[in-house]
């Protein structure tokens, strides 16, 4: 046992070794490391297979009843401080390790596919690698400062994974938005790390937790201050898991490629926020302001995401800013101490996302030879329609991660999020009313996804023969990597490879005029190894939600995931007494509200809503809008949170560095000039009035003298006279 805790380590250590000796040949020797591109892809799989086996041995350890093993080594030893760096194994941090090299080899399989025409396919493997070797680095982490080194690490990694197109301006500015968001929330971090450390004296997680608790029972620490520190370790979490008010990255972070979108959204980015908090919860759980604004937060980010998702026309972000949505659910859970459901709702969203954002990528894949390779057409829903004709297996696994995010029965996120649904409602009537409608308008909007991407007619047909713009526009051939933002002639697709590109990806502009007809007119099904991890991933999302059920009831628990998440020992364990028909009945109403959303969607966007509209209009095109202006407006405008920013922030800034720069040249300088001018001004006077002659010297005295000897007999007659 103890040799197989010591593997731990290798879980992150596998995908870091394949990432760095590729990166540095890429850099050193690119034009011999391109001609092993695929060489490069499967040693970055294998790597991360060798991590995912560890990690299901070390899950099926601890289940099996082994303790919890934690190993630490001194880093930088100074004094009485000491930091230290190891890991720490418990049944969170098996799961987790499950779910991060599970989702990641999937994901790397389907990158190779998706990938292959683009001019950057070894840089983005080595992005990939070092992805998902700093997830696992992180969760295994012991300390907050291991902890705070990881954290930055994945935000680095995942500036460079959006940022693989950076000739395309959007994915430019997207990941600096990520990388500058971000940082706001890791400097809220970094100051309460060493404000817990000193009141606690630890950067153990799990020593620091028990003497928070211990200094606050024995009332020996000022509330004011452990609930700032607290305040402020929860920023991290805020911006690492796109709540708000800075989740303004993450739907720009759509510019990426979808591989990096999945792995973003199921195993990595987001998700160290909340397994970040998890971690503290018992820190937090002993502060309830703190734990009330945690639940607050939560909610509005729940709210916020699902209502600016209801009318989105991007395939992708409407996917993230259902996942911005989720991730408020699983913070309002922690808020209201309902941990269980905290921690398992990750775990079945993450699989349920996994599978969706890949389908959505061979969706895209499928659209940019009909409508241009610019994001603004292939990712239009405007364009799509009746798909599941031409893309079967896309269309059969994509609904089973639509149904699990509507919270429909059996499917994985139904579970989590009907427990967290009936927490809510018991913690607060208007949390549970927030929750509620959170629900009915997630099952709405992603229903709404699938009905407008893959039922009905296929549109972009419809725009070719109404003459409608379907075409790439001359700003579609973006200069980019390749990919979703290159327009790519044909024969360059057919050879599968760019030759001579340079290693930070070239400035390609193929001319490949849009010729509506013949085979190119219609989708296509994507590829083996692309529809592989899909069908792979469709199974724990109709599966995975079973080990949070009632079915699965342990001895001591309510479940099998009772008494397997808690993230310290000696903890008491939740029990429950009801079976499984008291949960089916509780469940009642959520599944009532997630069919409400469905149904609407069905009503608004299913085939009798197009057989009605055609009826009426037939020759009627894209997608039918019933919503009214304000929602959709509300939609469109992302909340109008992002022109707020750009209003306050940016131009703010600007407008106030300009007034700076003014007081600077005018004021700041025209002081320090006014003393420069008048020095140069008195010595240039007195160098011409001089001109060195005696005769004027003594005149200039006498004349002095004499004026100094009349203001003094004047002085001294006025001093003498009577008043």
């Amino acid at each position: 046992m103890e040799s197989l805790y010591k593997h731990v380590r290798i879980v992150p250590l596998c995908p870091f070794v394949a990432s760095v000796p590729t990166g540095s040949s890429l850099f050193l020797s690119p034009e011999a490391t391109k001609s092993l591109r695929r060489i490069c892809a499967i040693l970055s799989t294998f790597s991360l297979g060798i991590s995912m086996v560890i990690s299901f041995n070390l899950f099926r350890q601890l289940i099996s009843g082994s303790p919890i093993h934690q190993s630490s080594w001194s880093w930088i030893p100074y004094k009485d401080l000491s930091l230290e760096v190891g890991f720490s194994i418990d049944p969170l941090t098996s799961i987790m390790l499950i779910l991060v090299t599970t989702v990641g080899v999937l994901v790397t399989v389907y990158s190779d596919s998706y990938m292959s025409h683009d001019q950057g396919y070894v840089r983005f493997f080595v992005y990939l690698s070092l992805f998902t070797a700093s997830m696992p680095g992180l969760v295994i982490s012991p300390n907050s400062i291991q902890t705070h080194i990881f954290r930055e690490l994945v935000g680095m990694c995942s500036y460079l994974s959006i940022g693989s197109w950076f000739t395309r301006p959007g994915a430019a500015n997207a990941c600096q938005k990520a990388f500058t968001t971000n940082r706001i929330g890791d400097f809220g971090l970094l100051l309460g790390i060493p404000g817990i450390y000193w009141a606690t004296g630890s950067f153990e997680i799990y020593d620091l937790s028990e003497r928070f608790n211990e200094l606050i029972a024995k009332n020996e620490i000022n509330l004011l201050f452990a609930n700032t520190c607290a305040i402020l370790l929860f920023l991290g979490p805020v911006a690492k898991s796109a709540q708000f008010p800075p989740h303004v990255w993450l739907p720009d972070a759509m510019e990426g490629p979808t591989p990096v979108s999945a792995l973003i959204h199921a195993a990595t980015m987001v998700a160290a926020g909340i397994f970040l908090v998890a971690r503290m919860f018992h820190l937090f759980e002993a502060l309830p302001p703190t734990m009330d604004f945690i639940s607050w937060v939560g909610a509005i980010t729940a709210l916020l995401g699902a209502t600016i998702a209801i009318a989105q026309k991007d395939l992708k972000k409407g996917l993230a800013y259902s996942t911005m949505s989720q991730l408020g659910y699983m913070m309002l859970a922690l808020g209201i101490g309902s941990y269980r459901s905290a921690l398992s709702h990750p775990i079945t969203h993450a699989f349920s996302k996994a599978s969706l954002f890949p389908g959505s990528g061979s969706v895209i894949h499928s659209m940019e030879p009909i409508v241009g390779y610019s994001p603004d057409k292939c990712q239009d829903m405007t364009f799509m329609g009746g798909l599941r004709a031409y893309m079967p297996i896309t269309g059969i696994t994509s609904p089973l991660g639509t149904l699990s995010l509507c919270g429909i029965p059996p499917f994985a996120c139904s579970w989590s999020k009907d427990e967290i649904l009936a927490d809510s409602w018991s913690y607060s009537f208007i949390l549970g009313i927030i929750a509620w409608f959170t629900a009915g308008s997630t099952a709405s909007y992603t229903s709404r996804i699938y009905l407008l991407t893959f039922e009905g007619d296929f549109r972009a047909a419809a725009f070719a023969d109404t003459g409608a713009d379907a075409s790439p526009s001359p700003h579609d051939s973006i200069h980019s990597t390749g990919g979703d933002g290159i327009d790519i002639a044909p024969q360059l697709v057919r050879d599968n490879l760019i030759p001579n590109e340079p290693f930070f990806g070239g400035m390609v502009n193929y001319s490949s005029p849009y010729s509506y007809g013949g085979d190119s007119a219609s989708p296509k099904e994507s590829d083996s190894s692309m529809l592989l991890p899909l069908i792979l991933l469709a199974i724990p999302t109709l599966l995975v939600g079973f080990i949070g059920s009632p079915f699965s009831r342990g001895e001591n628990g309510y479940d099998l995931l009772s008494d397997r998440l808690d993230t310290l020992p000696d903890s008491p364990t939740r029990t429950s007494s009801e079976d499984w028909l008291d949960f089916a009945a509780n469940s009642v109403p959520s599944i009532a509200v997630a069919l409400s959303g469905v149904v609407t969607s069905f009503i608004s966007y299913g085939p009798l809503s197009w057989s009605s509209r055609k009826r009426v209009n037939p020759g009627a095109t894209g997608i039918p809008d019933h919503f009214p202006n304000f929602i959709h407006d509300w939609s469109y405008y992302r909340g109008y949170i992002d022109g707020f920013y750009d209003l306050i922030l940016i131009k703010g800034t600007r407008i106030l560095a300009k007034l700076m720069y003014l007081l600077d040249q005018w004021v700041i300088d025209g002081i320090v000039n006014a003393i420069g001018i008048s020095i140069l001004s008195g010595g240039e006077g007195t160098r011409y009035g001089g001109g060195g002659r005696i005769p004027f010297y003594i005149t200039v005295s006498i004349t002095g003298l004499v004026l100094l000897l009349i203001f003094a007999v004047h002085s001294t007659g006025t001093f003498q006279h009577p008043a």
